[in-house]
């Protein structure tokens, strides 16, 4: 059977591989020149290892991409312990690993830090609920740990991570988040473009004809068969973001049925990467920004996670944001983004550094908006056009985005075909 994959990330390469082992003649698309979609990597002057454009980690959980990384032989996966914190107003930088961590937070009485253990252990340990997606993310946790938990240890959270859309997330969004977290974090040794390649590799051996810088200029359908840039396929996979599938299938599906689609809401995703001479984290990996004085959502200390030894010794950090369409950050050029996080990283860190290098990487529709409404208009793998399958970053509901779900989905929609 010839079958059309659209989109070369995770999910693409993971149906590939199957349905190709499983005999099908596998065309794969990808727009930009190398595959990996989100979790792609690049390599700076110097590197021996492969650096993701926006970070990456996996959870000690995260079964489906650990055992899809055995079964296809792919053996480089290790896990860390590495330090996460908070930032707060009077910049003052506090871990938050441990429920010993917890009982020592100097800015909440004991009771609240109670109440706040209690409900993350509940949230741990507890199957999704029903009653999540009527409540909001903000209703939840006000009502079980309080106001005053809220305001300190979450609103910034929500506000830096979802802007204008802060109060409307879904409580399946903070079960999920808790639920899947783990201490032990994962990290593929020379960058997650290894395993992107090794995966490759894997295609063709399997004769995947996989074609990078393509763009797809039409989708038809001609009696049962797909027509892609005047080609015919049996059928075709989807895997690329809805709004995108939207826009290029308008001539297959009703109005109808893509009306659903265009009530999802999404945000883009920035990400300034310094290379600097010294660290500008000491000890923390993954630093929350719990403060609006700072104008940014994340700083993400890579090295000390991921040796420096393999960047030639120099320190590698993340600087993140997601937005919304008509954020000015989108149009600004990485020098107006680094002018706009130098006073910040001056003033929490007196510039202790020197930046060596930069690069800013922007993604579109990389956060979709999980409200109350989410669940009923995201795609499905099952659409009204028969064999026109959809396996997308959204349908990773209700779990975050994330390599191990994209894995999960190219396989699961393999197995419908």
């Amino acid at each position: 059977m010839k079958i059309a994959i659209l989109g070369g990330g995770v999910t693409g390469l993971t149906a590939a591989y199957f349905l190709a082992n499983n005999g099908h003649q596998i065309t794969l698309m990808e727009k930009e020149r190398v595959l990996g979609g989100l979790a792609s990597g690049f390599k700076g002057n110097d590197w021996d290892w492969y650096l993701e454009r926006a970070y990456h980690h996996l959870f000690a959980n995260d079964y489906d991409i650990l055992n899809f990384a055995k079964e296809i032989g792919f053996n480089k996966i290790f896990f860390r312990s590495p330090e996460t914190a908070s930032l707060f107003n009077d910049g003052t930088i506090i871990p938050l690993d441990t429920p010993i961590d917890l009982l020592r937070f100097p800015y909440l009485p004991l009771l609240d830090k109670l109440r706040a253990g209690i409900v993350i252990v509940f949230l741990k340990l507890s199957p999704y609920l029903p009653f999540y997606k009527r409540i909001t993310s903000e209703e939840f946790l006000k009502k079980t740990m309080g106001n005053k938990v809220w305001n300190v240890l979450w609103q910034q959270l929500f506000r830096g991570k979802f802007g204008k859309y802060a109060g409307i997330i879904s409580a399946v969004f903070i079960w999920a988040r808790i639920n899947k977290r783990t201490k032990a974090l994962g990290y593929i040794e020379g960058g997650f473009q290894e395993f992107i390649n090794y995966l490759e590799k894997q295609l063709v051996n399997l004769k995947v004809d996989i074609k990078n810088n393509f763009e797809i200029k039409s989708i038809e359908k001609r009696g049962d068969k797909f027509i892609i840039n005047n080609i015919s396929y049996d059928k075709i996979i989807s895997t690329l973001p809805t709004p995108v599938l939207t826009k290029l299938t308008s001539s297959i599906f009703s109005k109808e049925y893509l009306s659903r689609f265009n009530k999802l809401k999404y945000l883009h995703a920035i990400t300034l990467i310094l290379e600097t001479d010294k660290p500008i984290l000491d000890k923390t990996y993954w630093l929350n920004i719990c403060t609006d004085k700072i104008p940014f959502m994340i700083l993400a200390q890579h090295t000390n996670f991921a040796d420096k030894k393999n960047y030639n010794n120099k320190h590698i950090a993340y600087i993140g944001w997601y937005v919304d369409g008509d954020s000015k950050l989108l149009k600004m050029d990485k020098e107006e983004i680094l002018n706009l996080v130098k006073p910040s990283l001056d003033q929490i860190f007196n510039f202790q550094f020197s930046i060596l290098n930069s690069f800013l990487f922007k993604a579109p529709f990389a956060q979709p908006i999980f409200n109350k409404d989410f669940e009923e208009n995201k795609p499905d793998f099952i659409t009204p056009e028969k064999n026109f399958f959809i396996a997308n970053l959204d349908m990773t509901y209700p779990y975050d985005r994330g390599t191990n779900y994209a894995v999960k989905l190219g396989k699961e929609v393999a197995k419908m075909i």
